[in-house]
């Protein structure tokens, strides 16, 4: 029986560690395996925003690649995915991405995404967004990148940081096809 293809998640080197940490809580819930990367950069945010190392991710993945791992079977089209998303995804990530510079293995396996024509999801994390960024952004976009903003849900009336990061979190599997009980979506006849 063939394994099931993991989703890959990168974590970059931006604020927004803790929504990195929800996904693949979430992600383990529904046990969709995992294959992640994280950046040197993200190192020292896991650190800071989750009192957290590396390899407390790394026991919430099926497999964890190193950033510096080119070989590995995520920088191939030929190793099948379920999608990827780079959570939270920095400037730097963006503009390496969009302007086709795989020269790590998260960016490497972006670009795999995008010629595969797979699903790949970015949550930037920068305020105020420069020109360069959106330009950055809205050249992934016209690649049918889903660019998923951080910002949060005030009409679901979150009452915590943890509500707004669920949220967040939710959105990116809403997005990859994952399903979740992360939030509750606007309700019909208006909120």
């Amino acid at each position: 029986m063939a394994e099931d293809p993991p989703v890959v998640v990168g974590v970059s080197g931006a604020s927004g560690a803790p929504i990195a940490v929800r996904v693949l809580d979430a992600l383990k819930a529904a046990n969709v395996p995992v294959a992640l990367v994280i950046s040197d950069g993200a190192v020292a945010v896991l650190r800071e925003e989750c009192g957290i190392a590396p390899e407390s991710l790394a026991s919430r993945a099926a497999r964890t690649y190193s950033d510096h791992d080119l070989g590995a079977p995520i920088a191939s089209g030929s190793s099948p995915t379920r999608g990827m998303a780079i959570v939270p995804c920095s400037s730097n990530t963006v503009a390496r991405v969009a302007l086709g510079l795989g020269d790590t293995l998260l960016t490497r396996a972006a670009h795999v995404h995008l010629k595969e024509r797979r699903r790949l999801v970015i949550v930037p994390r920068e305020s105020p967004l420069p020109t360069t960024l959106l330009r950055h952004l809205t050249t992934l976009s016209e690649l049918g990148v889903v660019v998923l903003d951080a910002a949060p849900p005030y009409y679901l009336h979150p009452k915590s940081v943890d509500d707004q990061t669920a949220y967040l979190a939710g959105k990116v599997l809403d997005h990859l096809g994952v399903p979740h009980r992360l939030y509750h979506g606007w309700k019909s006849g208006g909120g």
